[in-house]
């Protein structure tokens, strides 16, 4: 199975999330919706999360046809976006908004779960593919903001389109027996899913794409109402995900001196620092410049230890529908309330506080993380004695 097909994926998924978080927000308050609207409509991004990567990854897990599902995911949410060219009416546009992110949603759980099958014992190499989604998502991030600068915000819907439609023909290319299909163990979904540790990992999960949903949301929409050009806010977010690369280039060298869960616990803890440093600071460039390079904390490293953790746990015939609810649990539901409790007192209470109840979440999840996951402190140990 050729690499540049697994990462030619992630390329393209990824670039579509690089034009739909940064600036979809601001598509939205061009044509006249308000923060609370805004934040209602990226929560129905988020919250198809909770629903459809479990359904497909059940269908997915039993029938053993992981890529089709993930072909039709694509096609089906290539179609329904394009309703956004017959209106932006409130009702239309949420329908519209629901019935693609259901479709577009259900895909990545299952093309992760596929990438890991087929990296086998050598899941280390996770990173070096999944990269390739993040030098995406900095491609459109930096771009578009130049150019929907010089050709309006109108543009975006078209760009978003384009990528849709790259996206399911990545997934033309990689075959079904990459998804290959294991059954290492036969214990059920929910012994798996009694396991504390399990259960404190998806709520650590949870609570930390919980403290992201103001940044998703309001991020672009703050930078500009305090006097940043769509260019320099376009740069700001793709500093965010090169610093997610360098992050995934060192985790195979990271994990062995600090073991993974002490790596998540580190990244729960520099999430709070940068959320309080985006809230309060805004008007200082410098200080932006810090919070976005903690991005490799607050995604990089910790999406690269949570997802090997969620593959430990859910191990054989259970690896679909555990990316699943990963997904769910933390991507879903976590952004899905994230979104709607930022969008109800952004304008009412201010981007400080709504920054820091984000880091109250994140610092809660710290909480949960150090005491059900214990991390492993004897990396750290051997490191220093040698």
């Amino acid at each position: 199975m050729p690499y540049w097909r697994l990462s030619g994926f992630y390329l393209f998924y990824f670039a579509s999330l690089g034009a739909l978080l940064p600036y979809w927000g601001l598509y939205l308050k061009s044509v006249g919706f308000t923060a609370q609207d805004i934040g209602l409509f990226m929560a129905v991004v988020m919250g198809t999360k909770i629903i459809s990567p479990n359904v497909w990854g059940w269908i997915a897990d039993h029938t053993g046809k992981r890529m089709r599902f993930v072909r039709w995911g694509c096609a089906l949410g290539a179609v329904c976006f394009a309703g956004v060219f017959a209106g932006s009416h409130y009702w239309w546009l949420l329908l519209v908004m629901v019935s693609f992110s259901f479709f577009w949603n259900a895909t990545l759980p299952q093309f992760e779960a596929t990438t890991f099958t087929f990296l086998g014992n050598h899941t280390h190499r996770y990173s070096s593919i999944r990269l390739w989604g993040s030098i995406g998502f900095i491609i459109t991030a930096a771009g578009l903001g130049h150019v929907l600068h010089q050709l309006g915000i109108n543009t975006l819907p078209l760009v978003l389109l384009i990528l849709f439609v790259g996206i399911w023909g990545m997934s033309l290319l990689v075959p079904e027996q990459a998804a290959g299909h294991k059954s290492i163990q036969n214990r059920s979904l929910t012994s798996v899913m009694k396991q504390p540790r399990v259960l404190a990992l998806l709520a650590v999960c949870l609570l930390m794409q919980m403290s992201h949903g103001p940044y998703y949301t309001f991020y672009t929409i703050y930078l500009e109402e305090s006097g940043y050009s769509p260019s320099l806010i376009g740069w700001l977010w793709a500093l965010g995900v090169i610093a997610e690369v360098v992050a995934f280039l060192l985790m195979h060298r990271l994990v062995p001196r600090l073991g993974v869960k002490l790596l998540l616990w580190i990244s729960l803890v520099l999430a709070a620092l940068r959320w309080l440093l985006i809230g309060n600071f805004v008007d200082s460039l410098a200080v932006l410049v810090v919070a976005q390079i903690l991005h490799a904390a607050s995604f990089g490293i910790y999406h690269a230890s949570a997802i090997q953790l969620i593959h430990q746990y859910f191990s054989g015939h259970h690896q679909g529908k555990g990316q699943a609810l990963y997904s769910s649990l933390s991507f879903g539901l976590g952004g899905a309330i994230g979104s709607f409790y930022s969008g109800l007192i952004w304008e009412s209470m201010g981007a400080p506080t709504v920054f820091a109840i984000a880091s109250i979440s994140v610092i809660l999840g710290a909480v949960v993380s150090w005491i059900w996951l214990r991390p492993d402190m004897t990396h750290v140990k051997e490191e220093v004695a040698s």
